[in-house]
């Protein structure tokens, strides 16, 4: 039960903290062992043991430094001062750094939720390879209840890393479905029973592809959509960008008319296929939407609206978003990495994709809608556990809301 008390509190140099706690600092709670393990010398090696690396599970050995649960920070490189929480019969690299708990004083469990509240920042030297010693970062002092409400407040917060977890297994699991069934009704290998009279499979087009779809070039099923716009010196303007990896559209600053100057602008019309022709070779791509009515665009976010009766918008982008669109915008994108690899538009509109018939392509693009559907409410649950952990961490650990 969680209680949340007014008094019975005492000042320290951390600041108030129940007064049956203790203020310590944390080479007084926790012990530290480096480790020697290189990734190099254990390429050849394999067994059952877990060898963990900065992000975590690196890999099984045939044996372990460890005997008992610990936590391991990254002291080196990318992620310093990462923290996890290590299982037992298991080892670390190099880059990392073993951390024991003081059992007579300290709760593992807790000392792991402790080690999440502390900024390494101020630790880190090294312009080259960030490195962080515990010689430093031992010093820093931290509040400490007594060993029986340290394990009642680390059961607390291990329930929401358990649903954290499960989330995020949930979450992984649904794209790699989403991802199989993306190449499956793209293909055409897997279809709905009510569209799959003919279901032989025949090359055509470096494509294999149904009987009764078609190969169709971008031209003769997309109309480009120019709405120039002259800007007025006092008006205001509202211009979208595109994100890459297909991760949607994003609103910029509004900027005066006279900031823009001659600079060729249009209007955003809905409803369209619009993309960034510097980085489309990098999936900037995406629709626009009536949200974006009354916002313009430069010369380089072309917009091109299908014909209604021939490509539904919503499976134009779902086949552009797939490995396969991706790998064509690379093909129409010439010329070396970044800005010099910019797409043409006329080979855009050469690009032929296969199209089923209209209602196949609607049935296409909502099958898979309800996956990015499940996958945003997913990461939304995992986004609100994730901020409730942040802030039961800071209530509990601080002794501001007690578990006795």
């Amino acid at each position: 039960m969680l209680k949340e008390l007014s008094n019975d509190y005492k000042e320290t140099s951390i600041g108030l903290i129940p007064s049956n706690w203790e203020v310590k600092k944390l080479g007084e709670i926790s012990k530290n062992k480096n480790s020697s393990l290189s990734i190099n010398a254990l390429s050849d090696n394999f067994g059952d043991y877990i060898l963990y690396g900065a992000s975590g599970l690196l890999k099984g050995i045939d044996f372990y430094v460890e005997e008992d649960r610990y936590i391991s920070i990254v002291k080196d490189g990318a992620g310093v001062g990462r923290v996890f929480l290590c299982e037992k019969q298991s080892s670390v690299l190099g880059t990392m750094g073993y951390i024991k708990a003081v059992k007579e004083t300290t709760c593992l469990n807790y000392l792991y939720f402790l080690y999440q509240t502390i900024n390494f920042e101020k630790f880190i030297t090294g312009s080259t390879i960030p490195h962080i010693y515990f010689s430093s970062y031992s010093l820093i002092k931290v509040p400490l209840p007594p060993l029986p409400e340290q394990q009642k407040i680390a059961n607390i917060l291990l329930t929401w890393d358990d649903a954290i977890n499960t989330t995020k297994k949930v979450l992984k699991n649904l794209k790699v479905v989403k991802k199989s069934m993306t190449i499956g009704v793209l293909s055409g290998r897997i279809r709905f029973e009510k569209f799959s009279n003919d279901n032989k499979i025949n090359k055509r087009d470096n494509y294999q592809i149904p009987n009764d779809w078609e190969i169709k070039s971008l031209s003769s099923v997309l109309k480009q959509v120019k709405n120039p716009v002259k800007p007025e010196k006092d008006v205001l303007y509202k211009q979208l960008g595109i994100r890459s990896h297909a991760k949607g559209i994003f609103y910029k600053e509004s900027v005066t008319g006279e900031s823009l100057g001659n600079k060729s602008v249009f209007a955003i019309e809905p409803d369209c296929f619009i993309l960034n022709i510097v980085f489309a070779w990098e999936h900037a791509i995406a629709k626009t939407s009536i949200n974006e009515l009354g916002m313009i665009v430069s010369h380089r976010f072309p917009m091109y609206k299908p014909l209604a009766t021939k490509l539904d918008l919503n499976y134009l982008l779902f086949f552009f978003k797939s490995k396969r669109g991706k790998d064509l915008l690379g093909l129409a994108s010439p010329g070396g990495a970044g800005r010099n690899k910019t797409l043409g538009q006329k080979e855009f509109l050469k690009l032929k994709i296969p199209i089923p018939s209209i209602k196949e392509q609607k049935a296409i693009a909502d099958f898979l809608e309800t996956f990015d559907y499940e996958i945003k409410l997913y990461q939304q649950k995992l986004e609100t556990l994730q901020l409730q952990k942040k802030g039961l961490m800071q209530q509990l650990l601080t002794g501001k809301v007690r578990t006795i």
